[in-house]
């Protein structure tokens, strides 16, 4: 990953400020950690939903990003859970997938900023800065699938029925047990 910026900006208080990286793409993560670490971040790396949990309450990150979709708990589990282990968190989503819909649901739950992938260190690090939360998505390329679709909204009805099963089928107007299939499945594969 390249930066415009040859120059690393190092934390301004003089402490060693904590960055929670929270993607399953493994060499991203290894990448953006790198250019962090330059940067003068202490950075710690989690590729699921659980591992983000307990290495955030192992080391109260300052900062995290999120990517969205991953297997099981999705992105948008994850900001809400982060914020609910410390609401001064600074959380920015970043995905392969935007869309209106969950860039928006990822601000209503505390995000600061929602970037769509590929983005840059220098555009990652902007967006920690801004100080009012923006959903600006670019309209992907193509349409995306129905089953990428349907997989966000069956996880954003869940979410909103705080795990639920029972309660997010009634409202969706669908049975439990249909709903515990399509979960059961998981996400739809690229």
């Amino acid at each position: 990953m390249t930066t415009a910026n040859p120059e690393p900006t190092a934390p301004v208080d003089g402490d060693q400020q904590t960055f929670l990286l929270v993607d399953d793409d493994k060499v991203f993560c290894g990448a953006l950690a790198g250019a962090l670490r330059r940067r003068g971040y202490r950075v710690v790396v989690a590729h699921n939903h659980d591992d983000a949990v307990s290495e955030a309450t192992a080391w109260s990150p300052e900062r995290a990003l999120v990517d969205l979709r991953m297997p099981g708990k999705g992105g948008l589990e994850v900001v809400s859970e982060l914020l609910r282990l410390d609401h001064e968190l600074r959380i920015i989503v970043l995905t392969g997938y935007g869309s209106i819909a969950t860039a928006v649901e990822a601000i209503k739950l505390g995000a600061v900023h929602y970037l769509t992938k590929p983005a840059s260190v220098d555009e990652i690090m902007a967006a920690f800065d801004r100080t009012a939360a923006v959903t600006e998505v670019e309209a992907p390329a193509a349409p995306r699938p129905l089953d990428e679709v349907e997989w966000e909204h069956l996880q954003k009805v869940l979410t909103d029925c705080a795990g639920n099963v029972s309660e997010a089928a009634r409202q969706l107007g669908m049975h439990r047990r249909s709903l515990q299939r399509k979960l059961a499945r998981g996400r739809p594969e690229d």
